[in-house]
């Protein structure tokens, strides 16, 4: 899994530094954060409560005409959800939240289009790699984790959705983002008691960047 994650960390600045040495001018590298609201959902699954969480990384524009550019980005993505809120009964006995926590480092790969000066809109392809998976019934606190190891795990390291988003950027660089991510894949392993629960991932993000 880290090969896949340094791999794409390369593609982004191979094709960056590819691209830079035609014109310096048009390719862009930029950095990236924003909240995340995100749940699962499925046939099988009942009504959720979001877990919310945070996103940070990086992103590169890479131009094949005045409106339209390759979007590749590499980011950290806190997903999840909610297995009980603070105002449901307290079957847990704590006063907090209780989250199911899954962390990605995503890779999406987006065709950008701008519709007017600034403003656009993108969609493509989305591949993620699980790096992190625990219960915490202390998300506002350091205690409360209960780490789930990826021997006990039942759920797959590798996930895939589809990214449609939004977003405007400024001329001083700084640009607003809105997105939405829809899982393909069944987020269980084959082979578990959670091999036929359909199941996906689904997390809205907002935030703000900046291109260099």
């Amino acid at each position: 899994m880290k090969k896949l994650i340094l791999c794409a960390v390369a593609l982004i600045s191979g094709l960056t530094v590819a691209q830079a040495q035609s014109d310096s001018k048009a390719v862009q590298l930029g950095i990236k954060g924003g909240l995340n609201s995100s749940t699962i959902s499925g046939d099988d699954i009942g009504e959720l409560k979001s877990r919310t969480s945070f996103n940070a990384g990086l992103v590169a524009e890479i131009p094949f005409s005045e409106r339209v550019s390759f979007q590749p980005e590499v980011f950290y993505s806190g997903q999840g959800f909610d297995i009980q809120e603070n105002d449901q009964d307290n079957i847990f006995d704590t006063d907090d939240n209780v989250e199911y926590q899954l962390d990605y480092i995503q890779v999406p790969l987006l065709l950008k289009v701008y519709l007017v000066e600034g403003l656009s809109v993108e969609a493509g392809p989305q591949f993620g790699f699980k790096i992190h998976e625990e219960i915490d019934f202390e998300p506002n606190n350091d205690g409360g984790d209960i780490e789930i190891d990826s021997n006990d795990s039942n759920v797959k390291d590798l996930d895939t959705g589809i990214a449609l988003g939004t977003a405007y950027k400024f001329d001083n660089g700084f640009f607003l983002s809105g997105r939405y991510t829809f899982g393909l894949t069944n987020i269980f392993e084959d082979g578990t008691a959670f091999e036929n629960v359909d199941a996906k991932n689904n997390v809205w993000q907002f935030g703000l960047g900046f291109m260099f």
